[in-house]
């Protein structure tokens, strides 16, 4: 992991390539009710709806996407998954607090965006606040291949969510593109990046599906650490975590993605004469 006073430039659309950074993991602090398996990259609330705050195991570099997909909810409970970060070390803590909101909060040096079913875009600056809640775009927005959030340059194809094969995945599958769906479901896939201002400061900003909400938090310590936080709050009740390229995609992305448009929708690709690893990767990731 480059220092954070070294600023990497992931996916940068400027400069030379530089390396990734590691795979992302869940930090072995968390939570009293969360258990995480031995990957480090699924965490679960196994009981009640709260003690449920997770942290990235190392701090995040600028531009880095720590990014969730919600795996299962829980009926029952009001609230959903709650996303952020902190300039804490979680290795710190004496007691992981019960909630990221107040409680985490509430320690200073961190910032948390409650996710909500809607009205999860924060307005631009000098914009009306009624932009935060308009979700007409053109329909061809998320078929760019790139996320651009200032200065970075993220490939969106593994930023969207994507339900498994089924009857109905073809629709979910554009539903998920177009960003219809509430961000709370099955499949979305969330996630939080930081992106360092010249004045020594940083924007927090959220990913939902493929879209940047804007800078939910402004004036961050860019030259300290800050790790991520996921709260599994309320309804959500486990997520893993989704890895990233931020250079050229790989070549097995390209072929995946030159499959997928060639098909009317992922059940077609069971009738291709391909590896079952292939369609299988073809379908699920």
């Amino acid at each position: 992991m480059a220092a954070v006073s070294d600023p990497v430039e992931l996916g940068a659309p400027w400069g030379p390539v530089r390396s990734e950074p590691p795979p992302t993991r869940f930090h072995p602090v968390h939570g009293a009710n969360i258990r995480v398996d031995p990957s480090g990259t699924r965490a679960t609330r196994v009981e009640s709806f709260a003690h449920g705050v997770c942290f990235s195991r190392e701090p995040l570099a600028p531009g880095q996407v720590f990014l969730v997909e919600i795996e299962e909810k829980e009926l029952g409970w009001c609230g959903h998954l709650r996303l952020g970060l902190t300039a804490l070390d979680p290795a710190s803590l004496t007691i992981v607090p019960e909630f990221s909101l107040p409680d985490l909060v509430s320690l200073g040096h961190t910032w948390v965006f409650a996710i909500t079913r809607h009205h999860n875009r924060v307005p631009r600056e000098g914009r009306p606040e009624a932009e935060a809640a308009a979700p007409s775009r053109p329909p061809a927005l998320l078929m760019e291949p790139y996320l651009c959030i200032e200065q970075y340059r993220i490939p969106r194809d593994r930023l969207v969510g994507r339900s498994r094969p089924g009857l109905y995945s073809h629709l979910l599958d554009q539903l998920y593109e177009l960003n219809v769906l509430p961000p709370t479901a099955r499949r979305s896939r969330l996630g939080v990046l930081f992106c360092p201002r010249p004045d020594g400061t940083a924007d927090m900003h959220i990913v939902i599906n493929g879209e940047d909400m804007g800078p939910s938090a402004r004036g961050l310590p860019a030259t300290q650490p800050l790790y991520a936080v996921v709260d599994v709050f309320a309804s959500t009740k486990s997520v893993r975590l989704v890895q990233l390229e931020y250079g050229l995609p790989s070549l097995q992305t390209l072929c995946r993605l030159v499959i997928q448009r060639s098909m009317v929708h992922r059940l077609a690709i069971d009738g291709l004469h391909l590896p079952k690893a292939l369609k299988d990767f073809c379908k699920y990731e």
